[in-house]
């Protein structure tokens, strides 16, 4: 008689309960995680208590409203594009390139508006920028 050996099967794991295991893991965190949201960021605008600046020749005073129209020296900017800008802004430096430019930006102002304050006072050859800010209690700058 010829009795045939049957050879031992290697083991095997099973990943079937494994993958369930997880699974069951992985949907339990996604329904106990809070997702938090910030809808409104409550920001301090800048104050300073210095005294006013007196009125020097060699400043440039750019006014942005909320709409994203400019102001410069109290003269109307017809566009909002910055070459137009920056020409208004060389006109009113003149020849001096030591000029100081004032951003005064009003609170509702895009940030794009006030960049590209920035990128035409670059373009006109300003380097000394300075921001406006208001005076506490008197609301005023």
């Amino acid at each position: 008689m010829k009795f045939s050996r049957r050879r031992a099967e290697e083991p095997e794991i099973n990943l079937i309960p494994f993958i369930d295991v997880l699974l069951v893991i992985l949907i339990f965190l996604m329904l106990s995680t809070s997702y938090s949201r910030f809808t409104e960021l409550q920001i301090n605008l800048p104050a300073a208590n210095s005294e006013r600046l007196r009125e020097r020749p060699n400043e440039v005073v750019v006014a942005v409203s909320s709409d994203g129209r400019y102001v410069v020296n109290k003269k109307p900017v017809d566009g909002r594009s910055v070459e137009l800008l920056t020409a208004e802004l060389a006109a009113a430096a003149g020849n001096k390139p030591d000029s100081v430019v004032i951003i005064s930006a009003d609170a509702m102002a895009a940030h794009q508006s006030v960049v590209n304050v920035l990128d035409a006072a670059r373009r006109a050859g300003l380097a000394r920028l300075t921001f406006a800010a208001q005076v506490p209690g008197n609301g005023g700058r």
